[in-house]
């Protein structure tokens, strides 16, 4: 079976005075690039079987904007979490989920998907090395089980910025 990955970084976040960074909520904007993110991955993965996001506000937020409505599981480990972190926690994903949604920050979403990446010579990977900006998706393939999955095992087919 093939195993999806969709990383996605949080929508553009608002810089409240006095808020922890933990905390801080989207701004107008990523409420609407989340949400159109939202769109983008219904009609391009209709079947997320399960979300793994931060428990950061913006993160929180940037899933409610996308409508997605796979089980979702709260991990801390995610904010400011190392690519070896956040290749763990897939490694960790039920055997049962064909296509997992992770949701969280840069650099870990930036890192991670270069990291898993194999092609990285490809349109996609070329895209995604100029930048990651806010709500964009990075969307691996694997022809393995999440326990197998370790750097450079994966295919990277798409990178996609909604705006």
């Amino acid at each position: 079976m093939v195993r999806t990955l969709i990383l996605m970084r949080h929508g553009k976040s608002g810089y409240p005075e006095g808020v922890a960074d933990h905390d801080r909520p989207l701004a107008p904007r990523g409420r609407r690039e989340a949400g159109l993110a939202g769109d983008w991955l219904r009609e391009t993965q209709p079947g997320i079987d399960a979300v793994l996001c931060s428990t950061a506000t913006r993160t929180r937020e940037t899933l409610a904007a996308t409508g997605i409505t796979a089980p979702v599981t709260f991990e801390k480990g995610i904010y400011e979490a190392s690519p070896h972190t956040l290749i763990e926690l897939v490694q960790l994903a039920d055997p049962a989920v064909a296509t997992l949604l992770l949701i969280g920050h840069a650099p870990g979403m930036p890192w991670t998907a270069w990291e898993l990446a194999s092609n990285r010579g490809s349109t996609a990977a070329e895209e995604l090395s100029r930048k990651f900006p806010t709500s964009a998706l990075a969307v691996l393939e694997f022809d393995r089980p999440w326990a197998e999955v370790d750097p450079g095992t994966g295919d990277l087919v798409r990178f996609h910025v909604p705006r």
